[in-house]
């Protein structure tokens, strides 16, 4: 049986997803390389892995060497080095260069990591994006937001979600996006453009540099206004005619970003724009599945479980090619304030009125802390063949339930 590693640093309810995914594969000796205990995960899942080890640095690739070449010596040579974290790319593909393991080499993990690379291979191959500079200076940050015209996003190199992306109207906001960066602006800030218009996601399965399947979702609002807004609760759609012709510019582009990056076998997460006067330009893309349930809506829309063919994609080189059959959308629940979880209102209601096409529900739960993502504390995820009923009803769930929360 062939070894393979999953890393992860903690065991979140999506690591948890990915590691069910794989410990269905009973060909394998699954390893787990973690910085939380594997008694965190569900016993039946414990008695499928073959190997974990705790660590204090997962995001570390001496760490990852060191403990790789040591299980070695009982396993034999890792087959497969994995990871769904965005920040672990890197030092993944760190690992895989020193034990000699097949994978994404450091090359084309690095210009999916550091945005300023990014942009730049967009910027020499023509491939559509925002107007950007890298900076290291406030003064340099100012100088370009002058010229490119405020507002602006301001940006680490290597960021992930719109957690510590800014958008930028003035001198003294500027100021305050390079304090509130600290010491992620160290490898430099990206100030670029603020693109007014829709905001989608195109996810991709790839195999062997060749795409065998593609989805797109569009935000409302974008993650950045969410993020600058706490009130909004954020909505996200799938819809079957999004693989009309419409969408064919951003493919044909998509595809040769991919290529440019270096994307051989994997799920791949493209953020994009489509301006109002109709042209497009790609935000960042990211070597590793989407974040925020994109799977779990993917999987709905295409009635497959997106995480599994994932898991079979990456040890057997086997391709699955989804269909849209339905449209699916989400709805993040998310409360207003600081503090904790105390109740939620207008869920019952909800769920009663919309039973046949609610798939997957996460419910706040009482007590619980108040998420720091424009994701919320909850979500509601739902499908049908009618675009226009999943809208409808995504818009009722956010203008609907609340979630309360207080102070303790």
């Amino acid at each position: 049986m062939n070894p393979i590693a999953y890393i992860t640093p903690n065991f979140t309810a999506n690591a948890v997803r990915f590691i069910e995914a794989l410990v269905s594969l009973h060909d394998i000796r699954l390893i787990i390389i973690s910085q939380e205990p594997v008694t965190l995960l569900p016993s039946w899942q414990q008695s499928r892995i073959s190997i974990a080890k705790e660590v204090t640095d997962v995001f570390d690739k001496w760490t990852l060497i060191k403990v790789l070449t040591e299980i070695q010596k009982s396993t034999g040579a890792i087959y497969r080095i994995l990871g769904a974290t965005e920040q672990l790319q890197v030092p993944m593909a760190e690992a895989r260069k020193a034990l000699g393991i097949e994978g994404m080499d450091i090359e084309a993990a690095m210009n999916f990591r550091d945005k300023s690379r990014m942009k730049m291979l967009f910027g020499e191959n023509k491939i559509p994006c925002a107007k950007h500079a890298l900076v290291h200076d406030l003064g340099s940050a100012i100088l370009f937001a002058k010229k490119c015209s405020y507002p602006v996003v301001a940006k680490p190199v290597a960021g992930a979600g719109a957690q510590a992306t800014f958008r930028v109207t003035n001198d003294e906001e500027m100021l305050q996006a390079f304090a509130s960066l600290g010491h992620a602006s160290a490898d430099g800030v990206i100030v670029e453009e603020f693109i007014q218009g829709e905001e989608f996601s195109l996810d991709t399965i790839s195999l062997n540099g060749k795409i065998i399947g593609q989805t797109i979702n569009q935000y409302y609002p974008t993650p950045l206004e969410a993020m600058s807004n706490p009130w909004i609760q954020w909505r996200v759609i799938l819809r079957k005619e999004h693989n009309h012709k419409t969408f064919d510019d951003i493919r044909k582009a998509g595809k040769k970003a991919l290529d440019i990056l270096g994307m051989k076998t994997g799920i791949s997460h493209l953020e994009w724009f489509r301006r109002k006067d109709g042209s497009i330009a790609i935000s960042e893309v990211a070597a590793r599945p989407p974040g925020a349930q994109f799977t779990t809506l993917i999987s709905r829309a295409c009635d497959i479980d997106v995480v599994r063919a994932w898991a079979r994609l990456m040890v057997y080189d086997e391709a699955i090619a989804p269909e849209i059959i339905y449209c699916s959308g989400a709805a993040y629940l998310r409360g207003q304030g600081e503090g904790r979880v105390s109740h939620v209102e207008g869920l019952d209601e909800i769920r009663t009125k919309y039973a046949d096409i609610i798939t997957d529900i996460r419910v706040p739960k009482k007590g619980q802390e108040k998420s720091l993502s424009y994701e919320g504390e909850g979500f509601v995820i739902l499908r049908h063949p009618d675009a226009s009923v999943v809208e409808e009803a995504l818009k009722e769930i956010v203008e609907t339930v609340k979630v309360i929360i207080t102070k303790t």
